[in-house]
């Protein structure tokens, strides 16, 4: 694996107007490191979100589109971004009109289906806050963000993960009104397995290759503890030791002798639903759960620093990295060490902090940005 990754899309222009707290913003942010420094509150959060929404999904705060529209708006929004020469200055774009539910996505002008589409031009991964709690949490939570680590690097898979979805919907709700209709049930049983099994491999590749890649980049120096990770489930089980068309035959004659607790429960109590990802600090042989917040989130920030490596190894695109109130929660030397770390990386970062101090050490091609209650300026400007 080779230690330079590729050239960094570059956002150079970021766009919106009616998003969150913003009638309208249009700034400049060509340079490798963006620091965004405000009060809480004004609005820092939501420049890294509107960045987010360049990716399936609902972005990093995974709110309904309605709430991103600016209260006392026109009940829509616009955000666009401009790229670098990289791309010959390609523009992306995603919105919400008005009364509409489902956003809209544009290159250059043009519709595309979906937003899908944007991943030939931008990778994105962020840490936020909210990831804070991942080891302490709900496995839900984790595998949402094992989903959001595929995602980056296979763009299928969140098309893959809702099919998924909707089908167990569709068998819960046979289950409940139609429970002898075995014919029908068969044939949404079916689609749940193939569909099952492939959301496990893909997110089983994605954890041997995190941890392969973890495990050539070890340094026992660093103050970013490496990880040993693992995806703990029946099928996941399965598919390590098993063809994966054996394991959809045996998923599927489990959901059939499974329909009376499964229809009693209200849910299928199997599946890569019930599935979790086991995180342990590697040099202690330690849970993560156990280990203290500071190493915990040490651990957090060496997995996410690792999956944009990844990324930009597999798609060939190293992805822009979006850093929500990092800096603040570390030490003097971890601080340093993650501006070292982000210097090697060679992505695009987008960073926020309420000190101007916390971003003192950063190289002085970085462009730090004020940002108040519905602006952002440079702080030369």
């Amino acid at each position: 694996m080779s230690d330079a990754l590729p050239a960094p899309r570059r956002v150079t222009r970021l766009s919106f107007a009616d998003f969150r707290s913003y009638a309208a913003l249009d700034l400049d942010t060509d340079a490798r490191i963006v620091a965004l420094v405000g009060e809480n509150g004004a609005g820092k959060t939501n420049l890294l979100e509107a960045l987010s929404l360049f990716t399936p999904g609902r972005g990093l705060r995974r709110a309904p589109f309605a709430d991103m529209a600016r209260k006392g708006g026109s009940g829509g929004f616009a955000v666009s971004v401009t790229l670098d020469r990289a791309t010959g200055g390609a523009r992306l774009g995603t919105g919400l009109e008005p009364s509409a539910t489902g956003r809209k996505c544009r290159i250059d002008g043009a519709p595309v289906p979906s937003p899908a589409a944007f991943a030939e031009y931008l990778r994105i991964v962020w840490l936020t806050p909210a990831l804070d709690g991942l080891f302490l949490g709900p496995a839900g939570d984790r595998r949402r963000f094992l989903d959001r680590l595929v995602l980056a690097i296979d763009a299928a898979h969140g098309t893959r993960t809702s099919a998924y979805e909707r089908a167990l919907s569709s068998r819960n709700r046979i289950l409940d009104e139609a429970p002898t209709n075995a014919r029908w049930l068969d044939s949404i049983e079916h689609e749940v397995a193939e569909l099952g099994v492939a959301v496990a491999a893909a997110r089983l590749e994605t954890v041997a290759r995190l941890q392969a890649l973890i495990d050539a980049g070890h340094d026992s120096a660093s103050p970013f503890p490496s990880a040993r990770i693992a995806l703990a489930g029946t099928l996941e089980d399965e598919l390590g030791a098993l063809p994966a068309v054996e394991v959809e035959d045996r998923f599927r004659r489990g959901l059939r002798e499974g329909r009376a607790r499964d229809r009693a429960a209200g849910r299928a109590l199997a599946g890569p639903q019930t599935s979790d990802l086991a995180i342990r600090h590697a040099a202690k042989d330690m849970a993560a759960a156990l280990c203290s917040t500071g190493e915990q989130k040490a651990l957090l920030i060496g997995l996410v620093l690792a999956h944009a490596r990844l990324v930009a190894d597999m798609s060939g695109i190293a992805p822009l990295v979006l850093l929500d109130e990092v800096a603040a929660h570390l030490d003097p030397r971890r601080r340093a060490a993650l501006f070292a770390a982000l210097e090697r990386l060679g992505s695009q970062i987008f960073m926020t902090g309420a000190d101007p101090a916390l971003f003192a050490d950063l190289p002085a091609s970085a462009v730090t940005c004020l940002v108040t209650p519905g602006q952002a300026i440079h702080f030369n400007a």
